[in-house]
C-alpha cells in the first residue's frame, strides 16, 4: 500500500502561492473505525490521533499516513482535525478519552493548553505520545516523537550563509527574518537554530534588516512570529515590510521557517515585482509541500528542509505497538526536551535540505512525490 494515498492539487507559481491561503476545512472526521467490533492486532484496541488542522498539507499527510499504518497493523483509529482551534482540540481529545483508547497521539495546536485534558487520560492509564510538537507544562505526556528541530533551523541558517558567501566576508545583504507561531514549541527551536548562525552576521553588518525586525537574542523570537503558521498573515507582514522599508532598496534574502509562511512571502514578493529566477530573493522553507516544491522548480524558492514525515509515522506507529504490547519503547534522547514539568523521553529523526537541483534525487526517487505531480 502506498504511504502517499492521495494527490495534492496545485498549479505552478501564482496558483501554487494561492493554495497556501486556503481556509481550513471545517468538516471533521469524527470516527475512523473506532466503533468496529473486536480488537485489532496483537494486543489491539483503539488509538486516538489528534491533528491540528486540515489547512496545511503536511498535517493531512501525517494524519492519513499514521492512520493507514496503524490500520495495517490491526488497530482501530479515531482521527480528528481541530481547525487550529484549541477548544475544539480539547473537546476532541476528551471525546477520545471517553472511548478508552490504548494510546493517544497528539499534535498539539497550543502546547501549553492540554494539561488538564491529558490529566484525564493519565487517570485512565492512557499513554500519550506528543507528535512533532512538544506538549508543555504537564506530567501527563509520556513520549515525544519529532525531527531534530534545532537542526532544521541550522540547515536553513547555514544554507543562507553558504549561498551568500558570508564566511568569505561578502555583503551587506538585506535580510528579512520570520518565525513561526508563538504557541508552537517547535518554532523556537527552528528560529534558534537559524539565528545562532545568522545573528553574528547581523551584528557584524553583513546582514542588514531594514525593517528592524531582528531579534537581539533567541529569547525574542516570538516578536516576529506568525500566528497559526498562516500563509495569509505572512503575506500581509511581508507586504507591510516591503511597502514601509523597501521603496529604494531590494530584499536579498528571507528566513522563512516553513513552507506555509514561504508561500505567503513569495506571493508578496511576486506582487511587488520580483521576478522568478536568479533575481528572486533567496527564500528558505521547510516541509517540502507540493506547492513549494513547484515554486522551487519555478525559481521562487531556494530550498526547503525536508522532514520525511513517512518516517515519523513509521516511528510513532512502532512506539504505539511497543506500548500496547508492553515492550520497551524506543527513544534516542532523554535530555533535550524539558516541558517545564519533566524531561520527555523523545525519538528524534534527521531532516535534510532539498534544493531545486535535488528535487528529483530526493523527493521523486524516494517515492515522496511522483514525477508527474511536479511536472518532471
Amino acid at each position: 500500500m502506498s504511504l502517499r494515498n492521495f494527490k495534492a492539487v496545485a498549479a505552478l507559481a501564482g496558483a501554487a502561492l494561492a493554495a497556501g491561503s486556503l481556509a481550513a476545512c471545517s468538516s471533521e472526521r469524527t470516527d475512523s473505525g473506532a466503533a468496529e467490533a473486536g480488537d485489532g492486532g496483537e494486543g489491539g484496541g483503539l488509538v486516538g490521533i489528534a491533528m491540528p488542522t486540515r489547512s496545511l498539507e503536511r498535517w493531512n499527510n501525517d494524519g492519513e499516513n499514521l492512520e493507514s499504518l496503524l490500520k495495517d497493523m490491526g488497530y482501530k483509529t479515531s482521527l480528528q482535525y481541530a481547525d487550529n482551534k484549541v477548544d475544539q482540540q480539547i473537546t476532541q481529545i476528551q471525546n477520545m478519552i471517553n472511548q478508552d483508547p490504548k494510546v493517544l497521539v497528539v499534535a498539539s495546536i497550543d502546547g501549553t493548553a492540554l494539561g488538564p485534558v491529558l490529566d484525564s487520560a493519565k487517570a485512565k492509564d492512557i499513554t500519550v505520545i506528543a507528535y512533532d510538537r512538544l506538549i508543555n507544562d504537564t506530567e501527563s505526556v509520556d513520549y515525544y516523537a519529532t525531527f531534530d528541530n534545532y537542526q532544521v533551523g541550522q540547515l536553513q541558517g547555514h544554507f543562507i550563509e553558504e549561498q551568500l558567501g558570508l564566511k568569505d566576508g561578502k555583503g551587506p545583504f538585506n535580510l528579512e527574518p520570520f518565525a513561526g507561531s508563538p504557541d508552537d514549541n517547535n518554532a523556537k527551536f527552528f528560529f534558534s537554530g537559524a539565528w545562532d548562525v545568522l545573528l553574528p552576521y547581523v551584528e557584524g553588518g553583513q546582514l542588514v534588516v531594514p525593517s528592524g525586525k531582528a531579534p537581539k537574542s533567541n529569547d525574542e523570537w516570538s516578536s516576529i512570529g506568525i500566528q497559526g503558521w498562516e500563509s495569509g498573515k505572512a503575506q500581509a507582514e511581508m507586504d507591510n515590510r516591503l511597502n514601509s522599508f523597501y521603496a529604494d532598496k531590494k530584499v536579498d534574502v528571507v528566513l522563512s521557517p516553513n513552507d506555509s509562511l514561504a508561500l505567503g512571502i513569495e506571493q508578496a514578493l511576486d506582487a511587488a515585482g520580483y521576478k522568478a529566477g536568479n533575481e528572486f530573493p533567496l527564500v528558505t522553507g521547510q516541509d517540502a509541500d507540493l506547492a513549494n516544491v513547484k515554486n522551487m522548480l519555478a525559481g521562487m524558492q531556494s530550498m526547503t528542509v525536508w522532514k520525511d514525515t513517512r518516517t515519523l509515522g513509521d516511528q510513532v506507529a512502532k512506539m504505539v505497538d511497543q506500548i500496547v504490547k508492553g515492550e520497551e519503547v524506543e527513544v534516542n534522547d532523554t535530555e533535550t526536551y524539558d516541558n517545564g514539568k519533566k524531561v520527555v523521553p523523545s525519538y528524534l529523526l534527521p531532516p535534510q535540505v532539498v534544493t531545486p537541483d535535488t528535487v528529483e534525487s530526493s523527493l521523486v526517487k524516494s517515492g515522496f512525490y511522483d514525477a508527474g505531480e511536479l511536472g518532471l
